[in-house]
């Protein structure tokens, strides 16, 4: 692929959790473009074997491997098969994440007239399910704390290394209808900060992407129609956006590179970056 500048990871293992993603996927091609062997990891081992077959056909080094990155033991496995082959982790991007629907309510406001709901496909914030708000908050916390533990051993003992976690808009402003992501994510931010400071004396910098709103395979469907019009949530989110458009995943790529170059953001941890097409810095007047 071409990558807005090249940054030098020549000889470093890159991880990059859920690379069998639509956005992940981009970010391991461009760590693998600027010299780094990249370990892709992801719970379907298909998605993640064609991602580093896409790297490998393009004369990088890349190789899949099927994780669960809610168990522990998984993530071990797959730190032992990733030494092996590539030699300690010196960068892990925590890109696993997601929403569920049991976390989603179906309105963005509570009326009166919902609160004897007897509708099984309205959702209002009384008829949540835990389950599905603690699958949620697992997915996108400790998926990114769990990876942590492991991948950053070997950051820690070589006094050197870079976490990048993926936040989200959603964490400096919720959205509507999605109280379980927004509330993961703002998480996740949090965690970013915290693990930045914790870890501030053995090396390691930590700093996390907060994305605006990019089309992925998850979201598709509530932004855009099957004939590829805006939605009515699709329309609103482009208002709301000075740029006008959704983010490309190759958006991501200027940013991931500068934060994992010791040499362009060496004194940079710490920070969650939005990359939203100006979402953020418009008031909707």
């Amino acid at each position: 692929m071409a990558v807005p500048f090249k940054v030098n990871l020549e000889n470093q293992t890159a991880v990059v959790t859920g690379g069998g993603g639509v956005l992940c996927s981009t970010m391991a091609e461009a760590l693998a473009e600027c010299g780094a062997k990249v370990a892709i990891l992801d719970l379907r081992k298909e998605a993640a074997d064609n991602a580093a077959e896409k790297i490998n056909q393009s004369g990088g080094k890349a190789m899949g491997v099927e994780c669960n990155i809610l168990e522990i033991e998984s993530i071990k496995s797959a730190h032992e098969t990733i030494k092996k082959a590539f030699g300690p982790v010196a960068i892990l991007v925590n890109g696993a994440g997601g929403n569920h629907p049991k976390g989603t309510t179906t309105k963005e406001f509570l009326f009166p007239e919902d609160l004897d709901n007897k509708n099984e496909e309205l959702t209002t914030f009384y008829d949540l399910d835990p389950k599905g708000i603690e699958f949620v908050f697992n997915l996108n916390f400790l998926g990114t704390l769990l990876p942590t533990q492991v991948f950053s051993r070997d950051m820690a003992e070589a006094k050197k290394g870079n976490i990048i976690n993926i936040s989200s808009m959603n964490a400096f402003t919720p959205l509507t209808k999605i109280p379980a992501y927004s509330g993961a994510k703002a998480a996740v931010s949090n965690f970013t900060q915290w693990l930045a400071v914790h870890m501030s004396k053995m090396g390691i910098r930590v700093n996390a992407l907060a994305p605006g709103f990019f089309l992925t395979d998850q979201n598709r469907r509530l932004l855009t129609n099957e004939d590829e019009s805006l939605t009515t949530r699709g329309n609103t989110i482009i208002s709301q956006t000075p740029m006008g458009k959704f983010g490309g995943p190759e958006d991501l790529v200027g940013t991931l590179l500068w934060l994992v170059s010791d040499e362009g953001a060496g004194f940079v941890t710490g920070t969650v970056i939005p990359i939203d097409g100006g979402f953020s810095a418009f008031s909707g007047v």
